[in-house]
């Protein structure tokens, strides 16, 4: 196999994927490597939908990212017949007072009514009552929350997504290798050079998109900068579907003050009688290798009691599927996408703090203009290392 290439990317998963993609489009020779066989349940981008909406509460300067992540989803469901996105629309809700925290970010749902007034993305404000009428899913609701509803919102599949930028890419000529574990990355006079467990590969440019393995490929000072969380998924029975109309939106829903009072979730998809929802939990830091992949009884069972019992009409406290995956999460709960501090010709893009899904096909399209040209139309600069000092 030919082992000099421009540019590699390590990791195919949300990112990698997406960024091998978009150097595919731009004529780069690219090879990209996996030690897994992507889309696949290992680490961050499974359980067969993601939540997009394009007025972002973390923070304005992600809404160029899910803009351009959304034309072109579209533009790859025109090129392969796949059906990646689904705006069934986006409900984001919290206490009227304002006082609630989700990714770190208080007022999370006036963040999100700021961020779609700046750029000029169609939205609505709702009361509790409001949204009761409107959305008859959403059970006890107090009247006095406060809702941001973007109608252009809804889901991605991570899978699919994944799954069809691998095979668009594999088409424009970027070769993939998958069960292929890299081992070290060492930036050399005029390249970089991988060791992997299937021998050497060579290449002007390096992507690092390896989500939880980042930091132990990569040491210091990744190393103190990304923590490894694990996070469930939890599908109940419905036994009821009448509320959940064509207009159900996916929603996160903050029903108290803490970062961790609140769950999000996902309308029943087509045919189907159950719902999907989640939380997030920053306590207990885990590793890729070690992480658990069971879902136990007792803790689908604490979600249901503690965040959707009474609250989603017809969910019953009967599991259907559970999963776990992956959260890798810098200290601001920001993204890293930046060059290696000591090796200028490697850039990493990591990590997605548990918000990155609908960013990713807008990242690569970043990425690969910044590994190309070095001139891409998005500011990159608010993801550098250079915050944490």
């Amino acid at each position: 196999m030919e082992d000099r290439f421009d540019i590699a990317v390590v990791g195919l998963g949300a990112m990698g994927s997406a960024a091998l993609y978009q150097l595919g489009l731009r004529g780069v020779k690219a090879v990209g490597l996996d030690r897994f066989a992507p889309p696949h349940t290992l680490g961050s981008s499974h359980g067969e939908s993601r939540i997009t909406r394009q007025a972002v509460g973390e923070g304005r300067d992600y809404v160029p990212f899910v803009l351009a992540s959304h034309r072109i989803w579209r533009s790859l469901e025109a090129e392969t017949g796949e059906t990646l996105l689904t705006a069934c629309g986006a409900l984001v809700m919290g206490p009227g007072s304002g006082v609630s925290s989700h990714h770190g970010k208080p007022d999370f749902v006036g963040r999100s009514i700021d961020a779609a007034r700046a750029f000029a993305i169609p939205h609505e404000v709702l009361d509790g009552h409001e949204v009761a009428r409107r959305f008859p899913q959403f059970r006890n609701l107090g009247g006095d929350e406060k809702a941001y509803y973007e109608p252009g919102g809804g889901y991605v599949r991570p899978e699919r997504c994944i799954a069809a930028q691998l095979r668009r890419a594999g088409a424009l000529g970027a070769e993939i290798r998958t069960g292929t574990t890299v081992r070290s990355i060492l930036q050399e006079p005029g390249g970089v050079r991988i060791e992997t467990d299937r021998g050497v590969v060579h290449a002007d440019q390096v992507v690092v998109a390896a989500g939880a393995w980042t930091a132990p490929l990569l040491g210091a000072p990744f190393t103190d900068l990304l923590t490894v969380n694990r996070q469930l998924l939890h599908w109940y029975a419905l036994d009821d579907v009448s509320a959940y109309g064509p207009d159900a939106p996916v929603f996160i829903w903050m029903h108290g003050s803490g970062d961790t009072d609140y769950l999000y979730g996902f309308p029943p998809l087509p045919g189907e009688s159950q719902v999907k929802v989640a939380t997030e939990q920053y306590e207990t830091a885990t590793r890729a290798e070690a992480l658990d992949r069971t879902v136990t009884s007792d803790e689908s069972a604490a979600m249901y009691k503690h965040h959707v019992a009474g609250r989603l009409a017809g969910a019953t406290a009967r599991v259907t599927q559970a999963a776990a995956c992956l959260y890798t999460v810098t200290p601001d709960r920001g993204f890293i996408i930046d060059r290696h501090p000591r090796m200028d010709r490697v850039l990493v893009v990591s990590a997605c703090s548990g918000h990155g899904f609908k960013h990713s096909a807008g990242i690569g399209e970043a990425v690969a203009d910044e590994m190309v040209r070095a001139d891409g139309r998005l500011d990159l600069a608010p993801y550098s290392l250079a915050r944490f000092g």
